[in-house]
């Protein structure tokens, strides 16, 4: 089972800077944060090339501002350190989350 790690301010860059990587931006003031939580564990087991993220929206308040983020829940995909694609979307489903994810990976694999 992959284990979804917590990333913050300290370690983004490290955590970012390599591979594949998909960010859950949250909070747990965030019902459909809340959740999606079981669906992005479905996926970091389903995916092992994809380096799957969590980072805590008020926690780390200086690095959501510097991202540009408005809104909850975020996901964000980073390739090699650099932000290839975001989905925000108050409404979001784990099936638009999926085929959010399918057509961006396949687009920045082509």
């Amino acid at each position: 089972m992959a284990a979804v790690a917590e990333v913050t301010k300290e370690n983004f860059a490290e955590q970012t800077g390599e591979g594949t990587v998909l960010i859950d931006v949250w909070g747990p003031q965030c019902a459909p944060c809340v959740a999606l939580t079981p669906h992005v564990e479905q996926i970091a087991d389903s995916r092992p090339e994809l380096r799957v993220l969590k980072l805590e929206a008020p926690k780390n308040r200086r690095l959501c501002m510097d991202l540009r983020l408005m809104g909850l829940p975020v996901f964000l995909l980073f390739r090699d350190g650099e932000e290839v694609s975001r989905l925000s979307d108050p409404d979001l489903t784990p099936a638009r989350l999926d085929a959010w994810l399918e057509e961006t990976l396949a687009s920045a694999h082509g």
